[in-house]
């Protein structure tokens, strides 16, 4: 049997350069850096006091203000991707095609800010007060969850978590679904919010992250002798991956063809 070939024909994206793709698009021609000073959050007492934050983002454009509540940032940046993503597609979810279409959506760490609030309200208020929604609305599999419920997707459903190359390994074995004929079509990527007060915290104890205060859009340098380590940054990214002749019987924009995939361990470090 001939391998099924993969292409993409959707994409959506939310960092801190743009709330779409081609914000950040322009954003990225235009030689702009979307790192500064965190300012949604204090962290005077802290060693970085920068990242990438998303700005101007409406959620309303995507859920509504009770639904998006209930859910961490991070879910609702990978929604939005996802929606995005299958619009730019001009997929149409039917009762024909719906058990053929997937997501897979991950995380690398999940709903930090959700983990802190909710630690903060068990700490002053006591267990009671925990929301009934703080367990799925911080979890990493709830991109994909609630992203197949707003679709009406019942292909393949999953999410994969290794830290920052949790959305390639996503988009990799979504592509592996398609080429094993599991699906058709699979939304696939990943989301991040961490540029909070436990994830800065975090990552700053283990010494990862870059202290250039004074000069934050300097300071992601990974091949440069002086590198002091790299930048948090919050986003989030989906592509629509596609059989081909799938994509081309509907008559979708193809932008690129996915041709291969491969992961290795190198059994080293716990961070290297």
């Amino acid at each position: 049997m001939s391998r099924r070939r993969v292409v993409v024909t959707g994409m959506g994206m939310l960092s801190p350069l743009g709330t779409d793709v081609p914000g950040s698009w322009q954003g990225i021609l235009a030689g702009r850096s979307g790192i500064g000073l965190i300012e949604h959050t204090d962290l005077s007492a802290y060693s970085t006091r920068f990242g990438g934050s998303v700005k101007g983002f409406n959620v309303e454009e995507y859920l509504s203000v009770k639904e998006a509540r209930k859910l961490d940032l991070f879910i609702q940046y990978g929604l939005a991707a996802g929606f995005q993503a299958v619009r730019n597609a001009g997929l149409e979810v039917t009762d024909a095609n719906r058990e053929r279409i997937g997501v897979a959506m991950g995380s690398g760490i999940g709903g930090l800010t959700n983990i802190e609030e909710t630690s903060r309200t068990l700490h002053d208020s006591g267990p009671r007060r925990i929301s009934p929604f703080f367990v799925p609305g911080s979890i990493i599999n709830m991109i994909s969850g609630f992203l197949s419920i707003h679709l009406g997707a019942q292909g393949p459903n999953y999410a994969i978590a290794t830290a920052c190359t949790t959305g390639t390994h996503c988009i990799g074995m979504a592509a592996r679904n398609i080429m094993y004929d599991e699906a058709d079509v699979m939304i696939a990527g990943g989301a991040e919010m961490a540029a909070c007060g436990l994830g800065m915290g975090g990552f700053g104890a283990s010494r990862a992250l870059s202290t250039r205060n004074d000069e934050p859009t300097r300071a992601s340098r990974p091949w440069d002798k002086g590198r002091d380590g790299f930048v948090l940054s919050d986003g989030a990214g989906a592509l629509v991956l596609e059989e081909l002749e799938h994509a081309k019987a509907r008559g979708a924009t193809i932008y690129a063809e996915l041709i291969g995939f491969g992961t290795s361990g190198d059994a080293y470090h716990m961070t290297s």
